[in-house]
C-alpha cells in the first residue's frame, strides 16, 4: 500500500498555483534554508506545536494512504474545475516521496484534475521519472547561483539542482523557476546577474520572485526554536524593482506578492 507522510492539508489556497486549489504539504526537507517559512515541514517526525500567549496546540505530520488522501483533496473537485484550479503538493521536499506523488498525480488527471508540484529541486534525477509524466506544472526553487553558498548555508547541491532543472525543461516540461529574495543571502545585483546566466543555460522561460517575509516567524516559537530572521525586514520595493529589471530581459517575470 502506498502511503504519504503529510504535514497538513491546507482547502482553498489562492497563492500556490492558479485557481482554487488544495495545497498538500509534505513531511521531510533535505535542504536547511534558514529563512524557511515551513520548519514544521523539515522534520519526517510528528510535531507538535505550542503558540506562546494563546498556548493553541497544532499538530503537524500523519501517514495517509494514497485513498485516503485523494479521496480528501477531491471533494473540492468542483470548486477546481470552476477556478481552474487543482492540487498542490508543496512541503517539505515532496520529490522525497516520488512513488506517492506520482501515483496522486495520475489519479487526479484521470478524472480531470491537475497537478502541480513545488520542488527545490536537489534529489537525484529518477524521483523526477516518477512524478513527471503525470505533472502539469512544476514550482522549481533557485536559491542562487553561488555553489559554496548552496553547499554551506542551503545544504544543497547548485549543480544537481540546476542539472535537474535544464533535464525538465528540455523534457518540456511546464516549470516556473520560484527565486525568493533574502536579504543578506542573494539581494545584490551580482547575486541575480549570475542567477540569470545559469538559469539561461537551462531554457527556462519563467521567473517569479517570492520577497521575503515574516510570517512563519511564530512556527519557530511554537517550536522553540530561535528564527535567525526575526528581525529581518522585507526587501525594499526599489531592491525588488531593479532584480526584476536583471531578469526581464530573458524571461517572462512575476513578483508574488
Amino acid at each position: 500500500m502506498t502511503v504519504l507522510n503529510v504535514s497538513s492539508i491546507q482547502r482553498f489556497s489562492t497563492g500556490d498555483g492558479p485557481g482554487i486549489r488544495t495545497t498538500v504539504f509534505l513531511k521531510g526537507c533535505n535542504l536547511r534554508c534558514p529563512w524557511c517559512h515551513n520548519p514544521e515541514s523539515i522534520s519526517k517526525k510528528t510535531e507538535t506545536l505550542i503558540y506562546p500567549g494563546t498556548h493553541r496546540a497544532v499538530t503537524y505530520g500523519k501517514t495517509m494512504s494514497l485513498e485516503e488522501l485523494f479521496d480528501d483533496v477531491i471533494e473540492d473537485i468542483d470548486f477546481y474545475r470552476e477556478s481552474g484550479g487543482g492540487v498542490t503538493v508543496s512541503g517539505g521536499e515532496p520529490l522525497l516521496q516520488p512513488v506517492g506523488v506520482g501515483e496522486l498525480a495520475r489519479r487526479l488527471r484521470s478524472v480531470g484534475i491537475s497537478t502541480l508540484v513545488d520542488t527545490a529541486g536537489c534529489v537525484p534525477w529518477e524521483n523526477f521519472l516518477c512524478v513527471a509524466d503525470h505533472v502539469d506544472t512544476f514550482y522549481y526553487d533557485v536559491k542562487t547561483a553561488d555553489g559554496a553558498l548552496y553547499e554551506n548555508v542551503v545544504r544543497g547541491d547548485k549543480a544537481l539542482v540546476f542539472g535537474n532543472l535544464g533535464r525538465l525543461v528540455e523534457a518540456g516540461k511546464d516549470v516556473a523557476v520560484r527565486i525568493p529574495l533574502i536579504p543578506g543571502f542573494n539581494m545584490s545585483g551580482a547575486d541575480h546577474e549570475k542567477i540569470y546566466g545559469e538559469l539561461k543555460k537551462t531554457g527556462a522561460r519563467r521567473v517569479d520572485l517570492l520577497p521575503f517575509h515574516r510570517l512563519g516567524s511564530s512556527k519557530y516559537e511554537a517550536m522553540g526554536l530561535t528564527y535567525g530572521y526575526k528581525d529581518t525586514p522585507p526587501p525594499e520595493e526599489a531592491k525588488i524593482e531593479k532584480i526584476k529589471k536583471i531578469y526581464e530581459d530573458g524571461f517572462i517575470v512575476r513578483i508574488e506578492k
